[in-house]
């Protein structure tokens, strides 16, 4: 709804000038009329917003209050010139004679003294007014300057300088426009170029005008860049800020909120309260809009008095949003998945039986359960079902269960706080758990895990709630987990060193990823694709490929790939039976094909060469003097040797040896070592 203004001024022609000047500065925002105490049309004064009163209208208040009504909103009118008038009038010579020309003596006064107080002090003025007294002469004066009064001019004066009609100064456009509820338009570039153009001797004021709107612009701008809503109430209650962020929230109109009483905007919103208090409220969820809130509050104080509040508002999702956006910067690596269905090679029955069961497994959102031998491409599979899923766009962080030790394990999957152990980071970090928020998590090794955290696991995968080590806090997490093993964790169960209920809570989804042995013809669709990605140039003989086709591919694909790089190496555009790796002479070619595998391979000491495998396990640990051998450095030194050895055998051996009481297994990087009668049983049976 248009402002309706009045504009009161002694002449008619200076009351259109001023209404003029401010329909140009306020545009369409007001309705504005024109009225002359001189030509009578005061007498039918409108009722109006707000009443703009010259300074030469009415000889006393008595006289104004006659025509405007006691509740009307009244201010003058001060008036001044442009910065360009004055320039000029400064450029006139020094000890110039002037007539300065005006409607009466009291507007040519105020004008001379209003020219003095902007600088032109180096002119001679004298004043004239119509029924002037004063008798003009020609040859007494050097020129005229009127302020578009010349028609009051004496004729005898032929050098006429017409600095136009004064302007409105800044200030009375500011005052205007602050009493018409319309301060925004100070921040408009018309209203900044009228202030620069209007001369001012208010120096202070103007500084302080000006630094007061850059204040107001920098704290809109912070207002709307904040990831919160935000509404500000000075002391009385009343809206004076409110931005995007909460006019989203709460669906009230921000423009329609301004100005108002905060409590019947939002009455939900305890300012009154804080206001009373002077003191910051406790944090509490509202329910806004059908959306949980939090709602944050606190005074705004200056020198001891609560000048107003302001309010925080921010809803669950954009803050959990927010938190998991900051996570993801935070971890390097890991958290995107790299792979898709599409990755998985393999035309044969049962690699295509296994991606069909697992696309299906992707679009629920329980735990997945991937069993296959070391090498078969668990993790693939892993990165592939996370993408099918409609977490997609959520992180993926993959983490080995059985690399790490337990106590570092625990910090990495569950995060820890400031101080929680000697060396924790300063400020603590978030763990997996965090990272994966809204995402995957893929816990490789599973059956790596130590007792105490499968326990911390399984309340995870229950409750969807973590603590951080050394922590007291509560974190919710929403994540999915896959885990892969590639041993038997019924068998595990059995034997105790798996629980139960977690075995029966990841085992809700399980995928069998078959061997590379019962693939058939995907041995060399994949010889081909490493050798495409490897730029090499080989042919196989049939010898080779005979070779291939029955080997037991106890590392399954990652074996097969080490072997293509074997033969690139080579050199040679034809590979022979001599070209084949040294430990393929210990490992014997299969006479029939094998029945179908179990989710998990037989124990390594029922497989063919298993005793030469353990007497190995056995020299290694014996040289090892105590100091313990991992996992990795056993199948090292078995490539060194010639020693035909995969990841599950050394399991399987270790686990065997350490029934026997032959060797003590340490979890992590501790690695196994013999015990005393391990030492006596190599020694009886010259191993070593």
């Amino acid at each position: 709804m248009k402002k309706k203004v009045a504009i009161v001024a002694l002449d008619p022609q200076a009351g259109r000038f001023y209404a003029k000047q401010i329909r140009e500065l306020f545009g369409t925002r007001i309705q504005i009329s024109a009225y002359s105490v001189r030509d009578g049309s005061v007498e039918n004064l409108e009722r109006a917003d707000l009443y703009m009163v010259s300074t030469d209208a009415f000889e006393s208040v008595g006289d104004l209050r006659q025509y405007i009504p006691i509740d009307g909103e009244v201010m003058e009118i001060q008036v001044t010139f442009l910065w360009e008038v004055v320039r000029q009038l400064q450029n006139l010579p020094a000890g110039t004679r002037v007539l300065f020309v005006n409607l009466s003596d009291k507007m040519a006064r105020e004008a001379v003294s209003r020219l003095n107080q902007l600088g032109v002090n180096q002119l001679v003025f004298e004043m004239y007014y119509p029924g002037s007294p004063l008798r003009v002469r020609a040859e007494d004066y050097d020129l005229v300057v009127t302020p578009h009064e010349q028609r009051y001019a004496p004729p005898c004066i032929k050098k006429v300088l017409d600095i136009g009609q004064r302007v409105l100064t800044a200030s009375t456009m500011t005052e205007a426009a602050l009493r018409l509820g319309l301060d925004e338009l100070l921040e408009t570039s018309r209203f900044q170029a009228y202030q620069n153009a209007v001369a001012a001797n208010t120096y202070s004021f103007d500084q302080m005008f000006n630094r007061s709107r850059r204040l107001e612009s920098q704290f809109e701008l912070l207002l709307e860049i904040l990831e919160e809503g935000m509404i500000g109430v000075n002391e009385k209650g009343e809206v004076f800020a409110c931005n995007r962020k909460a006019e989203e929230i709460t669906g009230v109109n921000s423009k329609l909120a301004l100005h108002q009483e905060a409590t019947a905007v939002y009455p939900y919103l305890p300012f009154r309260e804080c206001l009373k208090s002077r003191r910051p409220l406790p944090p509490r969820v509202m329910k806004i809009g059908g959306t949980n809130v939090n709602v944050t509050m606190a005074p705004v104080l200056r020198g001891g008095d609560c000048i107003g509040a302001f309010a925080g508002l921010q809803r669950f999702s954009d803050a959990e949003n927010r938190q998991n956006e900051l996570r993801s910067q935070l971890l390097h690596k890991g958290h995107h998945a790299k792979y898709t269905f599409d990755d998985v090679l393999g035309d044969s029955a049962a690699i295509r039986r296994s991606v069909s069961i697992a696309r299906r497994m992707a679009a629920n959102d329980l735990p997945v359960l991937l069993i296959g031998e070391t090498g078969t491409g668990k993790e693939l599979f892993a990165h592939a079902v996370h993408n099918a899923s409609p977490r997609s766009n959520g992180p993926f962080v993959a983490l080995n269960c059985a690399a790490m030790p337990e106590n570092l394990l625990e910090s990495e999957l569950f995060g820890y706080e400031d101080g929680a152990f000697t060396g924790a980071r300063r400020g603590g970090k978030p763990g997996m758990f965090e990272f994966a928020h809204g995402g995957t998590l893929f816990l490789d090794e599973v059956e790596g895990m130590s007792p105490a955290l499968q326990i911390k696991l399984l309340r995870v995968l229950q409750e969807r709630e973590i603590m951080r080590v050394g922590g007291n806090q509560i974190i919710s997490v929403n994540v999915r987990i896959v885990a892969a093993t590639n041993e038997d964790l019924e068998q595990r169960v059995e034997e105790g060193s798996f629980r139960r209920d977690l075995y029966y809570r990841l085992n809700t989804l399980p995928v069998l990823i078959p061997p590379l042995r019962e693939r058939g013809e995907d041995l060399f669709l994949l010889i081909e694709h490493f050798q495409a990605r490897l730029g090499a140039r080989f042919r196989l003989s049939e010898e080779v490929r005979a070779v291939l086709a029955s080997h037991q591919w106890r590392g399954n694909i990652r074996e097969l790939r080490n072997v293509v790089e074997y033969f690139s190496c080579t050199g040679n555009a034809v590979i022979g039976p001599e070209d084949l790796p040294p430990t393929f002479r210990y490992c014997p070619l299969r006479e029939e094909r094998p029945q179908p595998a179990r989710a998990v391979p037989q124990p390594v000491m029922e497989q063919p060469g298993s005793e030469e495998a353990r007497r190995f396990v056995l020299r290694r640990l014996l040289l090892a003097a105590g100091a313990g051998a991992g996992r990795d450095s056993l199948l090292r030194a078995a490539r060194e040797e010639g020693v035909a050895l995969s990841q599950l055998e050394v399991r399987h051996i270790l686990a065997a040896l350490n029934r026997e009481g032959l060797v003590q297994i340490s979890r992590g990087r501790g690695g196994s070592r013999l015990t005393e009668q391990g030492v006596r049983f190599c020694r009886e049976n010259q191993i070593g």
